[in-house]
């Protein structure tokens, strides 16, 4: 058994993330194969992941989800573990993930990992951002992406999977403005998802689904317990919601050719 991490390959997606890159590049120190992905980067993204000893590979962007699957393709480890530019992987989770894979008895085919997620400089502690599970640590010949889904992709396995105990660090957000930014391109990608699955809106849903999402970041999912931080990122996440039925409404009525084109 290699001592670095029982064959396991970590794996790291990337455009443009100079910023974020060499942290997240030493957090991974202790994989057995390293492997960022880029889909055409014009910073030191590359040449940082190339002094930090990761294998680069280039894939134009589709979506999340058919990035994923290619670099699936690329591992040569019987063990996959995703992580983003601005994750990082710390010690005790390293840890953790060594000691798993070291049972080569286990039928596990995944591993869910607890995230711990920051919003402009607070650790979240509801609203459904913890423990926040992601199933990132994979058996690699036992799992994929369905690549119709552009966003908050999931892996499918073929087998049992399990939850680790230590966290994930994810630094999600260094403002509002960079929050509010990057749930504007979620949301076209989930308005494309949502239509593509056949789902339909409707105008009364412009305030009962944001109201519902609020309700449930806030109140089930204990938002409130983040203060000011909490309260304000559960209304973004309303107005996510808010935006997604509206960009739903728009494509039907662009379909019933009521318009000539969406916007």
């Amino acid at each position: 058994m290699n001592p670095k991490g029982g064959h396991v390959t970590g794996v790291v997606l990337t455009l443009n993330e100079e910023r974020h890159l060499p942290n997240c590049l030493d957090s991974l120190s202790w994989v057995d194969e390293l492997i960022v992905l880029d889909s055409g980067s014009t910073d030191g993204t590359v040449e940082i992941a190339m002094h930090a000893g990761a294998s680069v590979a280039h894939h134009p962007f589709v979506n999340y989800s058919v990035q994923r699957q290619h670099a699936l393709s690329l591992c040569t480890t019987p063990w996959v573990l995703f992580v983003d530019a601005d994750e990082r992987t710390p010690p005790e989770l390293a840890s953790e993930v060594r000691g798993v894979l070291s049972d080569e008895a286990s039928h596990t085919a995944g591993y869910w990992i607890p995230r711990q997620n920051v919003f402009w400089g607070h650790t979240m502690r509801g609203g459904g951002w913890w423990p926040d599970h992601q199933l990132r640590l994979l058996r690699v010949g036992r799992a994929s992406f369905d690549r119709d889904r552009a966003v908050h992709e999931v892996a499918h396995v073929e087998g049992p999977t399990e939850k680790l105990s230590q966290p994930l660090l994810h630094l999600n957000y260094d403002s509002i403005g960079e929050f509010r930014a990057k749930q504007s391109d979620y949301a076209r990608l989930d308005v494309a998802r949502r239509a593509s699955e056949g789902q339909k809106a409707t105008p009364r849903q412009l305030i009962t689904m944001p109201l519902r999402e609020f309700w449930r970041r806030y109140v089930t999912l204990d938002g409130w317990r983040d203060g000011a931080t909490g309260l304000t990122a559960c209304a973004l996440m309303a107005w996510f919601e808010l935006t997604v039925i509206w960009g739903l409404l728009t494509r039907q009525t662009a379909q019933a050719g009521e318009i000539d084109e969406v916007p």
